[in-house]
This record gives C-alpha cells, sequence and structure tokens, in this order.
C-alpha cells in the first residue's frame, strides 16, 4: 500500500485509508482533503500537481495555494479515495496531512531556516574566495595562483554541495520525471560557472571565477530568502488566526470525569470547561456559568459581551471574567475559526483572468528558456569560436530568463489584499473575486439584514397585555427576526398555553387556543380587514385583534457608505421583498432613487441576470434566503456576517462588522490590486525586454544576470506590499493580523 511520509518521522507513515478520515463533508457524496507539500515553490510546481491531480478519477477540483504550500482536493465519495500520494510522488513531491498545529505559537519555518543557513554557507564561502582573488589579481606567481585557485576550488566545491541543495534537489526531481522548473536552469548555470572555473583551474590558466559562481549562488538565495520571508509577512493574518487556536481543553466525560483533549479530538455534544481567561476551542453553546466575551475576532467591537447559558460563542474568542461550561456544537475543523482560516488560504488559489495569463506564461517559460541559452551557445560558438565565452554568456541567459517576477505578479497581491481586507473585517472566500470585484459598475442592495441589522424591535403603541402575551407566545416558536422580537417583548408576561403550533413560510404563524385559531403573520394571510400599513397582524379565527408595526436600525455609516460608492462612480439601487412604504422610506434616507419593493427571490435573480445581459457588471449585496439565487447570479457578491448559512456560502466576500462601510472599502482595495497586478505584470515584461537582448549580446555575467533575476522578484513582490500604501488602519487592532 502507498503511503505518504511525514518529513523528518520516516517511522511514521501515513496509510492511504487515513484521507478519508482527515477529510471533511462539502457537499452531497463530495470530501474535501488538505495535503501540506513543502516543496512547492514556483508556478511550474501549482500547475504541475493541479493538471496531474485534477484529471485523477473521482477528483472534482484541484487547488494549490503557493504561499501555504497547501494542495486541496474536492473528490467525490465513490468508494476509494483517489491515489492522491501516488500522484505526488510519482511527480517527485513529498506530502503529509495538513497538520493542524502548523502555523501555531510554536511553529518554526524550517524552510526560512534552511534558507539562512544556506545563504550564511554561501557568502562565507563567497567572502574568502575573493580574498584569494585579491592575491591573484596583483599579479601571484604561478605556482602561488595555482595554489589559491585550488583551495577556491574546495570552498566553492564544499559550498555547492551545501547551499546548492536549494536548487538541486527540487531541480533533480523534475529531471528524473523528465519534468522541468525554475530551478533547473538555475542549477545548469551555477554547475556550469564552477565547471568552467574548475576545468581552467585543471589547466592552469590565468583566470579562474570561482569567486563568480559562489557569488551567483549567494544572490540567487537571497533572492529567494526574501521571497520566502516576503511571503510570510503577506501571510501574518492567517498565522494570527491559527495562534489563536488552543491546544486542548478539558472536558466532562460521560461518567463525570475529567480530561484533557486536544483540541482536534473535541467532537461535537462534548462538555468543556472554560476557564476565566483562555479562548474558546470550539463553537458551542454557554450551559452554565456567566462571563464577558471578547469578540472582536467575530464583530471587530472592543467591548466585551455577556455570556450566560444559551449564549452561542465562536472558537478563538477571549472568556474574560468567569468559567463557562459549554456544551460543543461543532468540531475543531468546522469552527468560525477554522472557517476563517480556510477563507484567508484560499484567497490566492481562485483562477481569474490574470492569474491564468500568468500560469499560462510560466508552462511556456522553461522550453523557451533553455531553448534560447542553447541558440545563444550556438550563435557565440559560431561567430567567436570561444567555447569558454559561448557557455559564460548561455548560464547568464538561462539565470537571467527565470520567470519569478511573472509567477509572483498575481499571487503576491490577492495574498496582500486578502489580509489588508481581513484586517478590516472583510473575508474573501475566492481570490478571483478580488478581481471581479474591481469591475463593477453597479451595486444591488437587500433590504432587512443587509441595509438594516436585520434585528427589528416592536414599534411604540399601546397594546394589550393578554393579546402581547399571545403574539409573543406565537413568536417564541418561530425563528423569523419579527418574531423574535415580538417574542422579547412578551418577557416578564404570562405566556398562554398553543395547541398545533405550525409555521407557514413566507406567511406567519398558525396555532389552536381552545376552539379559536390564531394567525400572526402577513396582514392579509392573518386577517381580511383593510391593511393599516402593519408590518405583522394578530388575529382569531380570521378576524384581527392587533397590529404591530417594528423598527429596524438601519447600519451604521449606511448613507456615508453610499456616498462613497456613487463617488466611486458606481449605479446603486435596492432589491427588497419588504412593503413598499418601508422600502421606499428608507431609500429616502439613503438618497437611493432606484428602488423596487415586494420583489420575490426569483425576480431579484432575474434583475441581475438583466443587468449582466446590458454588459453592466453588478455586485449583489445580501442576507438572506431568498437572496442566495441573486448572489449566485451576480458578477460577484457580499454578504454580511449575520447572513444566514446559505447566503454566506453563496456569496464572496462576508463582512464581519456592522458597519456598510465594508462595500467601498472593498471595492477600493480590489481597484487597487487589480492596478498592482498589471503593474507588476508590466514589470516583468519590462524585465524580461531589457534583460534578454543584453544577456544574449554577451555583456552580462552570470553573476550581474543572478542579481537581476532576483532584483526583479523583490520589486515585484514588494510593489505588492504597496497596496497597504494610505488606506485606513485597523479601527480594532484585535482584529489585525497579530489578534
Amino acid at each position: 500500500m502507498a503511503v505518504l511520509t511525514l518529513p523528518g518521522t520516516h517511522d511514521a507513515p501515513v496509510k492511504a485509508e487515513e484521507i478519508r478520515l482527515a477529510s471533511r463533508s462539502v457537499g452531497p457524496k463530495l470530501l474535501q482533503t488538505e495535503l501540506s507539500v513543502p516543496e512547492i515553490h514556483c508556478g511550474g510546481c501549482v500547475q504541475r500537481i493541479e493538471r496531474a491531480v485534477g484529471r485523477l478519477p473521482g477528483v472534482a477540483a484541484a487547488r494549490v495555494n503557493l504561499s501555504t504550500k497547501r494542495l486541496t482536493v474536492r473528490w467525490r465519495d465513490e468508494g476509494t479515495p483517489p491515489p492522491l500520494m501516488e500522484t505526488l510522488t510519482r511527480l517527485g513531491f513529498s506530502a503529509h496531512l495538513n497538520d493542524a498545529d502548523a502555523g501555531g505559537a510554536s511553529a518554526r519555518d524550517p524552510v526560512l531556516a534552511a534558507h539562512v543557513r544556506a545563504l550564511a554557507v554561501a557568502g562565507f564561502a563567497a567572502g574568502n574566495i575573493m580574498l584569494f582573488s585579491v592575491s591573484i589579481w596583483s599579479g601571484a606567481e604561478p605556482a602561488t595562483r595555482d595554489l589559491f585557485h585550488g583551495i577556491s576550488a574546495v570552498i566553492a566545491l564544499l559550498a555547492l554541495c551545501y547551499s546548492g541543495r536549494v536548487f538541486f534537489r527540487s531541480a533533480w526531481r523534475a529531471l528524473r520525471r523528465g519534468q522541468t522548473n525554475m530551478d533547473v536552469p538555475i542549477s545548469l548555470g551555477v554547475l556550469l560557472a564552477y565547471g568552467m572555473s574548475l576545468y581552467d583551474t585543471l589547466h592552469h590558466g590565468d583566470q579562474a571565477y570561482f569567486d563568480a559562481a559562489t557569488s551567483l549562488l549567494f544572490f540567487l538565495l537571497v533572492g529567494r530568502t526574501l521571497d520566502h520571508m516576503m511571503r510570510e509577512k503577506a501571510r501574518t493574518a492567517v498565522k494570527g488566526l491559527a495562534r489563536l487556536a488552543p491546544r486542548g481543553a478539558t472536558v466532562v466525560l460521560d461518567d463525570g470525569t475529567r480530561c484533557y483533549l486536544p483540541v482536534a479530538d473535541i467532537r461535537p455534544g462534548m462538555t468543556v470547561l472554560l476557564p476565566a481567561g483562555e479562548r474558546v476551542p470550539v463553537d458551542g453553546k454557554v450551559i452554565a456559568g456567566r462571563s464577558d466575551i471578547d469578540r472582536a475576532l467575530v464583530t471587530g467591537e472592543s467591548a466585551p459581551q455577556g455570556a450566560e447559558p444559551g449564549t452561542t460563542v465562536q472558537a478563538g474568542t477571549l472568556n474574560l471574567t468567569g468559567p463557562l461550561t459549554l456544551r460543543a456544537t461543532a468540531a475543531a475543523a468546522d469552527s468560525f475559526l477554522a472557517e476563517m482560516v480556510r477563507l484567508m488560504e484560499v484567497a490566492e488559489s481562485g483562477r481569474g483572468t490574470y492569474r491564468r495569463v500568468a500560469d499560462r506564461a510560466a508552462r511556456l517559460y522553461a522550453p523557451v528558456v533553455h531553448l534560447t541559452a542553447l541558440l545563444t551557445f550556438i550563435g557565440w560558438m559560431a561567430t567567436a569560436g570561444d567555447i569558454h565565452r559561448a557557455i559564460t554568456i548561455a548560464v547568464a541567459v538561462l539565470i537571467i530568463t527565470c520567470p519569478c517576477a511573472l509567477g509572483l505578479a498575481v499571487p503576491m497581491v490577492q495574498v496582500v489584499a486578502a489580509r489588508h481586507l481581513f484586517d478590516r473585517g472583510i473575508l474573501v472566500k475566492d481570490g478571483s473575486a478580488l478581481e471581479r470585484l474591481a469591475e463593477i459598475d453597479t451595486v444591488v442592495f437587500d433590504k432587512t439584514g443587509t441595509l438594516t441589522l436585520g434585528s427589528p424591535r416592536l414599534g411604540t403603541g399601546d397594546v394589550d397585555p393578554p393579546v402581547l402575551a399571545l403574539a409573543a407566545a406565537l413568536g417564541a416558536h418561530s425563528s423569523h427576526p419579527r418574531s423574535r422580537a415580538l417574542a422579547a417583548a412578551g418577557t416578564g408576561l404570562p405566556l398562554p398555553t398553543l395547541d398545533q403550533v405550525a409555521e407557514l413560510p413566507g406567511l406567519g404563524m398558525e396555532a389552536m387556543v381552545g376552539t379559536h385559531v390564531y394567525r400572526l403573520g402577513r396582514p392579509g394571510w392573518a386577517a381580511a380587514e383593510r391593511d393599516d400599513g402593519d408590518d405583522v397582524v394578530l388575529s382569531r379565527d380570521g378576524r384581527r385583534l392587533a397590529g404591530f408595526r417594528f423598527q429596524d436600525d438601519v447600519r451604521p455609516d449606511a448613507g456615508a457608505a453610499m456616498a462613497r460608492l456613487r463617488a466611486q462612480g458606481l449605479a446603486v439601487e435596492v432589491l427588497s421583498g419588504d412593503q413598499v412604504l418601508a422600502v421606499a422610506d428608507l431609500a429616502g434616507r439613503l438618497d437611493i432613487t432606484d428602488y423596487k419593493a415586494a420583489v420575490p427571490p426569483g425576480e431579484k435573480a432575474a434583475r441581475l441576470a438583466d443587468i449582466a445581459r446590458a454588459g453592466r457588471k453588478a455586485l449583489m449585496v445580501g442576507d438572506g434566503l431568498n437572496d442566495a439565487p441573486a448572489l449566485m447570479a451576480a458578477h460577484v457578491s457580499m454578504a454580511p456576517a449575520n447572513a444566514v448559512e446559505v447566503g454566506r456560502n453563496a456569496a464572496d466576500f462576508v463582512f464581519l462588522r456592522d458597519s456598510l462601510g465594508a462595500v467601498p472599502l472593498a471595492v477600493t482595495v480590489c481597484r487597487r490590486a487589480g492596478r498592482l497586478v498589471r503593474q507588476n505584470f508590466a514589470l516583468a515584461i519590462l524585465y524580461n525586454a531589457a534583460a534578454v537582448p543584453v544577456a544574449v549580446l554577451g555583456h552580462v555575467s552570470p553573476l550581474i544576470a543572478a542579481l537581476a533575476m532576483s532584483l526583479s522578484s523583490i520589486i515585484v513582490v514588494a510593489n505588492a506590499l504597496r497596496l497597504d500604501w494610505g488606506l485606513p488602519k485597523p479601527a480594532n487592532p484585535a482584529m489585525g493580523a497579530g489578534a
């Protein structure tokens, strides 16, 4: 049986059937598996893995995240898991099941540590060889020159054997399977530079370039190390989230005994003891105790919120003042915190237009680079007849044409943009959505729960206590926001006993009290009398008993958000299923002239389709179950965190805070990200357009080529990091990367 071996733990293989145990359900007969593949380092690796795994029987989708070096595979549960392990091994990549503790507080970065050690050795070797070269350049005697060349050859060989492994191992794995990657030309360049110097030394040549070979390796490692460090900097938000996950918690077993379990072993239904000062390990509901909870991670608000029996708490939030007993409602892998981490990590994996262009260019690079270097060698041999010079120039071409900058152009911007939005309470569910949001010209809003907070309050007015108690009793059997508001208004009143309670979707509640039929719901359905503008009517045997009107607070800064959207050149309209008067009143308060009321779900989706047929691109912002078709039909979509699960799943973005300022902010960030991607493409293209002809003409040494290649990658990454410049800082530091 094929196995996956964890790096550094060859005595602990992961069997293929454990793939199923480590997978989670993401749909009907659809499972998702996440594998860590630490040897992924370039766009070529991403393409090879996605293409090979995506072709496996039963695989629905395969996506590689270059920054996290993680492969996410969705596969149909048809009995046997697809041969993921064999495929990765055949491609030359070692892999292991994703470590839940990766990125935790105690986690270190072994890749960075290895790069730094290799960089130090290469720098030490290059410096010492340069000292010997000074004597040679100063006119040393032939015997002294040959001795110093010999010592330099030994030092350079040791440096290549240790520091060159970063490139050599990757190149060898690719070549062994008849493939190539961007480390192949780099390895060829370094080895050829050393080989030419060794040849000159053995033949008592006047010059040898061991200093150039080791310096070449040093500068290539500088670029690779800085690239890795900048990627990690861009991912500090994900790392900060991972550090919020506790390692475990004390659980009360069925027999009353207590034991400490790792967080991954806590299952729904378990009783968890949570002392004050500790973070919630998994999503749960309070069953005993009272405390204050810091929910800044969820709401962005620094003010603590009370927790008591019945309160729902999310993983990663902080228990401040008192011990609590929780009933776990989700496993760690399905918790709110885990979902946020997944959303952050998946943002880079989207395949928008820019990403597809970069991927196609990266696929073409290897044959083009090798062909260019070969033609350069042949051309110089034909014109100059100097094999030494021809090889040197070909090596420079091999190195300078490495398309690292092009491979980084899109993913680095997506990672930085996703982190920036998360710091401000906006989750990105798909990297391609960043690109689509930058293209919109229209924003369509739902009303209840989107422009408003979705938590209606019973309006002022006198209602007889027995009538209010009856309405509250009916409302207590429904999860509708208005029903919950009526139930809250009846707190403290003696509630009547109801029989045969039923909820009719879209209409209201119906129940029996004795021989009478009571209804609470839409005016036209609950009672035959004329509608006086009430939102909800209570009736007995079809005759109106009372009418209720509700107030739903507008989201903070909604007016300012609408003004900012219009200033961005976007058209704004409202599609709501609510009554005409309520929608018209809200639209007037927000200065929105284009609105429609009493719109059923199908017509919302049809309206979005009409916008698309007119050649416009719309952002749909909605929260309810009835908004899901419209969210799916829109060019791009957004939902608040209090949306129903179907709405959140359908949306491309989810904003965690109450303010609608998230919408114009997201548009600003995505537009800026689009500009930075185009700038990165231009920088990468200009670099190659300028560097390749200069190298082919013999005006660039391998050392200068290494500097130029590394510098191009660093410039592209640094340009992506400019996205934060000039944008407002997070309002609450707790929502930042280090939260």
